[in-house]
């Protein structure tokens, strides 16, 4: 079976993305695609993962946890999503490193699975905009801490997955950048479910809708209503001229409070996500979606 695993990241609208799948998960049954409720197994699997480092698994483990997940529906595919996956928000970070504990934590969940083909499905964004997110509702004494024991110019995307890539080298992974989603909202989803780019989905426009005026999404829909045979790239220009005109200012405005952060450093910051995002795109195994 086909296990996508949505492992956030934090910060990349990964709730609002796994509603959305839950929107579409009556579609989705009908293709052999089950959308388990995030209850059903995200205790369950942290419990499990727990466990795996003071044994070893059961050889029909996989088995047993499919049984507890998917209660009985059959399946070709599966999608389980949990930011937590490669540790809490607080773990998000440590030193020059995001998800120090990625590797431990993607080994143990291939050992739970052995007998399935996993796949890792993860949002990316800015470190500049991702540490303030982070640090929102951290203590000013947590603040300090990660602020002094790491350099945000030394964060790498690449380094996570080509750390990735070497300790699971046979799971493959998809990618995509948070600033890119209201763009390719729909793409995220339907490379998710396994749908080719025809099939209709449902809140292929969530994100979109919370950061576009109601007049805006208004005439955006009736546009690409009149105009159903763009293609992919061409909607997707279609809708980044839409929100150019139409967004929300106070929705896209990011308001960033750190100490000692300055627009240079901002600068500076996506200057070099830009720089790592043209070195993933180049990594064997990995897949960059772009809008």
């Amino acid at each position: 079976m086909q296990v996508i695993l949505h492992v956030g990241a934090h910060g990349t609208e990964e709730d609002r993305l796994l509603k959305t799948l839950l929107n579409n998960k009556e579609a989705a049954a009908k293709r052999g695609v089950a959308i388990p409720g995030p209850g059903k197994y995200r205790y369950l699997l942290k419990d499990c993962m727990g466990a795996l480092l003071t044994g070893t698994p059961a050889p029909d483990s996989g088995e047993v946890l499919w049984d507890s997940i998917l209660e009985q529906e059959h399946a070709d595919r599966v999608i389980l999503s949990n930011p937590h996956f490669f540790g809490s928000q607080r773990q998000a970070l440590e030193g020059h490193n995001f998800y120090p504990e990625a590797e431990m934590r993607m080994g143990a969940l291939a050992r739970l699975f052995p007998e399935d083909q996993l796949e890792i499905h993860m949002g990316l964004r800015d470190p500049g905009s991702l540490l303030p997110t982070l640090l929102a509702d951290a203590s000013p004494q947590r603040v300090d801490q990660v602020l002094q024991s790491s350099d945000p110019v030394a964060l790498r995307w690449s380094n996570l997955l080509l750390r990735l890539r070497t300790a699971v080298p046979d799971v493959p992974i998809t990618v995509w950048c948070y600033e890119d989603m209201p763009l390719n909202w729909a793409q995220i989803l339907r490379q998710m479910m396994g749908f080719n780019s025809e099939e209709r989905i449902s809140g292929g426009m969530d994100l979109l809708s919370s950061i576009m005026s109601t007049e805006g999404m208004k005439r955006l829909r009736a546009y690409l209503h009149e105009h159903r045979d763009m293609t992919e790239a061409h909607k997707q220009r279609v809708i980044a001229a839409f929100l150019g005109k139409y967004a929300i200012d106070e929705a896209i405005e990011e308001e960033i409070d750190l100490p000692g952060w300055t627009e240079d450093l901002m600068d500076t910051l996506s200057y070099l996500y830009e720089e790592d995002l043209e070195q993933i795109a180049q990594i064997p195994g990995v897949t960059l979606l772009s809008a």
